[in-house]
């Protein structure tokens, strides 16, 4: 695994390639979009926000009028892109820059969306379910987690890759950008989360898994 810092100086230095990974990433985002609610959504929180890419996409299409998006980075120079990006927005759009921690800097419930796209794939198990508690826990009652991730190989082109990626990934992490594939269904489960929508897709062989899950609060 990178560590925070190896993260920040592998994407600062990634920058505005990252939106290449559209070619495979896109049917997943949009499956999100379809099955995230987002055109009732009043505050959406995008953990890991890259360029802005997604954001952009989020606010110029699919939020109502009166949403609010806020997105964190670790790295320098994507929190540049990504403000670049969203400037036109206005108030709408604000992006911080964060150090890493899983500990997220809001209030309790004051999001309604809580999104992030290939993000977790990068991280450690360990801070993954440190993120979904703080993922729950900024969320309001019934509030919807939608994320995408890299998934384990399920169709024979996607096996195939799968092999390739973890074999680069034990070779040196840095060379698939320190993602690997990982389950969501297996991470994001009862009794914090009840699932609405989890589905996989597969694209130049690229294994993608997505899942849309709503906040449960124990009676």
């Amino acid at each position: 695994m990178l560590s925070h810092q190896q993260a920040r100086k592998f994407y600062d230095n990634f920058g505005k390639k990252q939106d290449w990974q559209g070619f495979y990433e896109d049917i997943a985002t949009d499956a999100l979009i379809r099955n995230g609610e987002l055109d009732s959504a009043v505050r959406v929180f995008e953990f890991g926000c890259g360029t802005g890419r997604f954001g952009e996409k989020l606010i110029a299409n699919h939020l109502p009028a009166h949403a609010k998006y806020v997105g964190i980075d670790i790295s320098d120079t994507m929190v540049g892109l990504a403000r670049d990006r969203l400037a036109r927005f206005g108030h709408r759009a604000e992006v911080h820059r964060v150090d890493g921690s899983p500990a997220l800097d809001f209030e309790a419930e004051s999001f309604d969306r809580f999104v992030s796209t290939y993000v977790f794939d990068l991280l450690a198990i360990e801070d993954i379910h440190r993120v979904l508690q703080e993922a729950w826990r900024i969320l309001v009652p019934g509030g919807l987690i939608g994320l995408t991730s890299l998934t384990h190989g399920f169709t024979l082109p996607s096996r195939i890759l799968e092999k390739i990626w973890m074999t680069l990934f034990s070779i040196r992490p840095m060379l698939v950008g320190g993602c690997r594939p990982i389950s969501l269904a297996d991470l994001v489960t009862a009794p914090d989360w009840k699932v609405r929508y989890n589905d996989k897709f597969s694209r130049f062989g690229v294994p993608s898994e997505i899942i849309v899950a709503e906040k449960v609060v124990a009676a």
